[in-house]
C-alpha cells in the first residue's frame, strides 16, 4: 500500500503539524501514524504505519507488503548497527496490525454498527525541543473523532465518550501499563530522536541559509501597496518572519501564507502586507534563522507597474487564492483534529523506536 492509501484527512493533518510548527526555536521529533480501514468488499481491513523524524517519512508498514521498510538511505545504518532491528519491528508491527483488526469489530459491535468502511487510527510521538523541554503524546481515533487520549501527567486514560469508557477502565487497570507509556514517552521515545539525528545527521541537521525578497504592486482602486516577503530553500523548519514598523511587529493589514516543503527538503513561506505608500519607510520584512549569522531587515521598495511585472501580480494572487483554499481545509480538518487527538500504548523496551504490542479495546 503506497503512502497515499492512508486517509486523505489523516494527511492533512501531517501537513498541518509541519506548518504549525514555522516558528520558535530549532526542535527535532519522532511521531508515529496508524490507520486500520475496515472495507467488507476488500477482506480484511487495510492497515499501514508510518514513522517520521521531524518531517521525513523514515519507515513504512502496510498490510500489503508485512514489511517494515526503510524510506530515507541513513536508515541503513541502523541494520548495520542493530541486524535484528527490521525483523523485530516487523513482528512488532504484524502484531498491531492484529489487535487493529479485533479493534475495529468491537468497536463496532460497541457502536451498534453495520458492516461498512470504518477507521481506526493511533497517533503517537514526542518532541525534543531546542530550549531542551520535552512534549510527549498517545491518543487513538475511532471514525475520525477523539476516542481515548493518555495522560502522561497523571499516568491515566481520558475518555470523552462513553464508548471510550470501557476501554479506558480496562487499560488503567493493566499493572505497569501507563507507567511503561509514560517512560516511552518520557524517556525511550527521546532517546531514539538522539539515535535517529545521529544516523540522518547530514540531513536532519544540516542548515539551509534562508533567501528572502521582497515584491511589491500598488492596488488597484485606492491606491494601497501590497509587499509579499518571500523565504524560501532554507532549513531547518522553524523560522520567525514578520512584518515589523518602526522596528515593532506590526500585525494589522498582513495575511500570513502557510510553512511548506519544497522538493529538495528545504521549505518556503510568505507573508504579505498592505500599505499606505506614504509610510513605507517606516517598514521592513524581518526575518530571523538558524542559518542567518543575523537577523535580516529588508526594506520595502517602490512598486513597479511595468508590464514586466504583470505575471508576478498574477503568481501573488493565484497564491493568495490558494492560501485561502488550504486555509479552509486547515480550519476545518483542524476542527477534526480538536475532536480527535489519535495515538498508542505500549512499550518493547529501547530495543524499539516504536513502542511494542498494544492491548485490545
Amino acid at each position: 500500500m503506497a503512502r497515499s492509501s492512508a486517509p486523505l484527512w489523516l494527511l492533512v493533518l501531517l501537513a498541518i503539524a509541519q506548518w504549525e510548527s514555522s516558528v520558535g526555536a530549532s526542535s527535532h521529533s519522532l511521531k508515529y501514524f496508524y490507520s486500520s480501514i475496515s472495507d467488507p468488499s476488500q477482506g480484511k481491513p487495510k492497515y499501514v504505519a508510518m514513522g517520521y523524524v521531524d518531517d521525513q517519512l523514515f519507515v513504512h508498514y502496510d498490510s500489503h507488503s508485512q514489511r517494515v521498510k526503510p524510506r530515507v538511505s541513513w536508515m541503513e545504518k541502523v541494520g548495520k548497527e542493530d541486524p535484528q532491528y527490521w525483523d523485530r519491528n516487523t513482528q512488532i508491527s504484524r502484531g498491531t496490525e492484529e489487535t487493529f483488526r479485533v479493534d475495529l469489530e468491537t468497536l463496532r459491535i460497541r457502536y451498534n454498527q453495520s458492516e461498512g468502511l470504518h477507521t481506526w487510527q493511533r497517533m503517537y510521538g514526542c518532541e525534543l525541543r531546542g530550549d531542551g523541554s520535552k512534549r510527549g503524546f498517545d491518543q487513538f481515533g475511532y471514525e475520525g473523532r477523539t476516542f481515548i487520549t493518555f495522560d502522561k501527567e497523571t499516568r491515566t486514560w481520558v475518555a470523552p465518550i462513553p464508548q471510550a469508557q470501557i476501554t479506558q477502565r480496562k487499560w488503567d487497570s493493566i499493572p505497569g501499563l501507563n507507567e511503561r507509556n509514560k517512560a516511552y514517552l518520557e524517556e525511550i521515545c527521546i532517546d531514539w530522536i538522539e539515535k535517529y539525528l545521529s544516523y540522518g545527521k547530514e540531513t536532519l541537521q544540516r542548515t539551509e541559509t534562508p533567501k528572502v525578497t521582497v515584491s511589491s504592486r500598488t492596488e488597484v482602486g485606492d491606491g494601497m501597496e501590497m509587499h509579499i516577503c518571500r523565504v524560501d530553500g532554507f532549513y531547518p523548519r522553524e523560522i520567525d518572519a514578520s512584518w515589523r514598523r518602526d522596528g515593532e511587529v506590526w500585525l494589522e493589514e498582513t495575511f500570513r501564507g502557510f510553512l511548506a516543503p519544497n522538493a529538495d527538503g528545504t521549505y518556503h513561506y510568505w507573508l504579505s502586507i498592505r500599505i499606505d505608500p506614504k509610510e513605507r519607510s517606516r517598514y521592513r520584512c524581518h526575518v530571523e534563522h538558524d542559518g542567518l549569522q543575523e537577523p535580516l531587515d529588508l526594506e520595502l521598495k517602490e512598486p513597479s507597474n511595468s508590464k514586466s511585472n504583470l505575471w508576478l501580480i498574477i503568481g501573488c494572487v493565484v497564491a493568495v487564492v490558494l492560501a485561502c483554499a488550504i486555509a479552509g481545509i486547515v480550519v476545518f480538518f483542524k476542527k477534526r483534529q480538536d475532536d480527535y487527538k489519535a495515538a498508542p500504548t505500549s512499550d518493547k523496551g529501547s530495543s524499539s523506536s516504536d513502542q511494542g504490542s498494544i492491548q485490545t479495546v
